[in-house]
């Protein structure tokens, strides 16, 4: 991680070693938080936030439906964020809004009140930049995806991805890039820390809401992109089989981008490279992210420089 001179932190810009918690406070202890992963790119007009208006409305129904209320709205976490960048004097970054239960008291009931805190800084590709050219190499967890019935999978929740951290650490211990979880029911899910997508019989297939899926911004966006392109996507349950039997299968989500997945259990998915529906979409995908695809341009919040930025101005200590 590279460290940054600043984060905005419950409305004040505090210096990068001086963002700390309390041991006690409540999120740490029982996971009590919701976040966003939220990348800005260098385009040619000039860095821009992708999705912005997504993200932040995903980050305040995660924060509604665990009962956390926001003391900070999403224009001004937005407006935030867009300062925080131009302090930071960063063109491309990734974005961490966090929202959690502070300190103040302990137990599972508690109303201490929240803290809310954006961090940005510069971050490769989540798998690897060569992980988009030449495919990732997966393994089918045997932890499934957090049941509906016990917990919120819609809810981007800090707690729900000690779950995932089960599923990523099981498949980096086999010798694996990633893992795919299953769902309660045994269906396909999603990795660990991305949607995902087949290629069956030149259709697009991926995972429903029901199968516990995390409604990834960028899973909308490849869905949106490849319809765009001509390909039929269908939203339907799928059986493990079918991603052995699948043509190409790829992920999607805004730490990895889109990354083509060549090999499965240690089967090669159609001729072991990324296939050809998969490379056309990546391609549109990421002129959308880097501003070059003009129809896309309605995702893009441009972040506007200040005519000067003081890095010291209104910093706490």
């Amino acid at each position: 991680m590279e460290r940054q001179d600043l984060i905005w932190k419950n409305g004040e810009f505090v210096r990068w070693e001086d963002a700390q918690v309390h041991v006690l406070t409540h999120g740490l202890h029982y996971g009590t938080g919701v976040f966003e992963g939220i990348r800005c790119y260098e385009t040619e007009r000039g860095p821009a936030v992708f999705r912005h208006a997504d993200h932040l409305a995903r980050l305040e129904k995660s924060a509604e439906l665990y009962y956390l209320e926001l003391p900070f709205s999403a224009e001004e976490i937005r407006l935030a964020t867009h300062e925080l960048l131009n302090r930071n004097g960063l063109n491309s970054a990734y974005i961490r809004p966090i929202a959690f239960r502070g300190y103040g008291e302990l137990g599972l009931y508690a109303k201490t009140s929240i803290d809310v805190v954006i961090a940005a800084w510069p971050w490769g590709v989540y798998l690897g930049e060569e992980s988009k050219g030449v495919g990732i190499r997966a393994k089918v967890s045997s932890w499934r995806r957090i049941s509906p019935g016990g917990s919120i999978p819609h809810a981007k929740a800090s707690g729900s991805y000690l779950n995932s951290i089960l599923a990523k650490t099981e498949s980096h211990n086999a010798g694996y890039d990633e893992a795919i979880l299953l769902d309660e029911r045994g269906f396909v899910c999603e990795g660990s820390g991305e949607n995902i997508f087949l290629v069956r019989d030149g259709e697009i297939v991926t995972p429903p809401h029901v199968a516990s899926i995390l409604d990834g911004i960028n899973r909308k966006s490849v869905i949106q992109i490849a319809r765009d392109l001509g390909y039929t996507v269908v939203e339907r349950d799928i059986a493990r089989a079918e991603l052995y039997l699948a043509e190409e299968v790829f992920l999607t989500g805004t730490a990895a981008e889109l990354v083509p997945v060549r090999e499965i259990d240690d089967h090669a998915i159609g001729e072991g490279r990324p296939g050809e529906i998969t490379t056309h979409v990546q391609a549109k995908f990421e002129d959308a992210l880097y501003g070059r695809a003009e129809e896309y341009h309605e995702w893009l919040d441009f972040v506007e420089a200040p005519a000067a930025v003081d890095a010291t101005d209104k910093v706490s200590n």
